[in-house]
């Protein structure tokens, strides 16, 4: 399990991001995480990942405990990449093809089986129309498509996602969706944040609600129906009104 327990984060002028954070991510599990935009729902993926340190609390990773503030240095290295994350800023390489842009983190790991799993995702995701282009020669959703293929080739334990679906139409969604409920057959932990509520129902074994700093409610996808909090009401509402 991937957890976390009182986790907090400020900006370096001290402004804080998010408070006393607690959250589980079991493997074999989605949890899908949505709230107003600049709540700090990509600073939490970003401390999950162990990329940026919290400025209080602690993360542990199946056995592995990481304290902060941790002034002593002494928490062990992260479990990358049995612990991976993809970012919407989604980071290929541009002079790479994507077919290497999706090889390269597996070959500097040493793996010799890349293409056979390779050849697997590029049919669930239908990339063989693209998969020889540049980055600059792809769509966002297509880069998308490639910059999950590139986590999933780490065959990690736990998959921390932000907004990877957010330039996909339905009918990818719904590939990537059920692609998703494969690996969470295959006992993989998955972290999702989204502002697609009906791709969070279809998702989700538990949703958090993140705003003003806060898990404000947390439970089954039956909240996206029947909030149990005001904010949480407040919030469901504005987006049915604006959709």
């Amino acid at each position: 399990m991937l957890t976390a327990r009182n986790l907090s984060f400020a900006y370096s002028d001290g402004k804080p991001v998010f408070e006393k954070v607690d959250l589980d991510i079991e493997q074999g599990g989605i949890t899908v995480l949505i709230g107003p935009s600049g709540t700090g729902k990509t600073t939490l993926l970003r401390c999950l990942a162990l990329l940026d340190p919290p400025r209080g609390g602690e993360i542990v990773v199946d056995e592995t405990r990481f304290a902060f503030p941790d002034a002593s240095q002494t928490n062990p290295a992260p479990p990358w990449p049995a612990l991976t994350a993809v970012f919407q800023q989604l980071f290929l390489w541009p002079h790479l093809t994507l077919r290497e842009n999706i090889l390269l983190p597996v070959r500097l790991r040493g793996a010799t089986n890349g293409e056979a799993e390779l050849d697997k995702l590029i049919e669930a995701f239908d990339m063989q129309a693209f998969i020889e282009r540049f980055p600059n020669e792809a769509s966002l959703g297509q880069r998308q498509r490639v910059a999950l293929a590139r986590a999933l080739m780490l065959k990690p334990r736990y998959l921390l996602l932000d907004e990877i679906t957010s330039a996909l139409d339905v009918e990818q969604i719904a590939k990537i969706l059920g692609y998703l409920k494969t690996l969470r057959g295959q006992n993989i932990g998955i972290f999702i944040i989204t502002h697609l509520l009906g791709f969070a129902r279809h998702a989700a074994d538990q949703v958090l609600f993140m705003a003003d700093g806060t898990i404000a409610e947390h439970g089954g996808p039956e909240i996206l129906k029947n909030p149990k909090t005001d904010r949480l009401y407040q919030f469901l509402s504005v987006i049915a009104a604006a959709s």
